[in-house]
């Protein structure tokens, strides 16, 4: 075996696409899956080696994918146009497959569903995003809304445009959700003034606060649950 073998010459028993057929995807390493989705390597490097230097990148294995940017994957060698387009929405395909599948059992009685329904959406964001997750009277989840991104205070935070959007979808309650980039979801005293701000105006408008989760890095802060709402 050459030591630039395509993987379409590799042995069968070598092939991640041979072996994704006869032994399921399961069965694939993470470099073998990105090999297949990138189907041929470029400037005399295989795909599986191409696909093993994307892996090292930032030393987060897949992860990486979420956090590396256009033009980051432009400048790795073997890596044009389409094989980042690729990838990025490969990146943002797993994304929304995971969140779809955790839909189902968001509840509002239960910080730690919401929390773990948007982990993957706020947590590898680089700047602090604000939204708000809508829901029924029965506590079915609704939609949600990004509200503002970046800095989050009582200045920046508008009450008029969440209660508005909670009242055109006909929500009963919602819950406010945002990130810190740090991962320390350990919220800051502005984080405690915008709830407090929000729970008053959910008074007059009888649409309640039911909680203000801070997500951080696979972990999260629920006001609710600290008894802090």
């Amino acid at each position: 075996m050459t030591k630039h073998e395509t993987v379409k010459e590799l042995p069968d028993t070598e092939q991640p696409y041979e072996k994704c057929y006869t032994r399921g995807a399961e069965y694939l390493s993470d470099a073998e899956l990105l090999a297949v989705i990138l189907r041929t390597g470029t400037n005399g490097i295989r795909s599986i080696e191409l696909a093993q230097n994307i892996l090292k990148i930032h030393d987060k294995g897949l992860l990486g994918l979420y956090d590396l940017s256009k033009e980051e994957l432009l400048q790795i060698p073997g890596i044009g146009k389409v094989k980042a387009i690729q990838l990025k929405c490969i990146a943002e395909l797993s994304k929304r497959i995971s969140r779809l599948s955790l839909r189902e059992g968001v509840t509002l009685e239960c910080a730690e569903s919401v929390a773990n329904y948007y982990m993957e959406q706020l947590r590898h964001e680089t700047k602090e995003v604000l939204l708000v997750s809508l829901f029924t009277g029965k506590g079915r989840l609704i939609t949600e809304q990004v509200v503002s991104v970046g800095s989050i205070n009582s200045s920046v935070v508008s009450p008029r445009e969440i209660f508005y959007t909670a009242i055109i979808h006909n929500a009963a309650y919602l819950i406010l959700l945002h990130n810190h980039p740090s991962g320390d979801p350990t919220p800051s005293e502005q984080d405690f003034k915008v709830t407090e701000h929000l729970k008053i105006c959910g008074k007059y408008m009888d649409i309640q606060l039911a909680d203000h989760i801070i997500i951080g890095d696979n972990q999260y802060y629920s006001f609710r649950e600290n008894g802090r709402l």
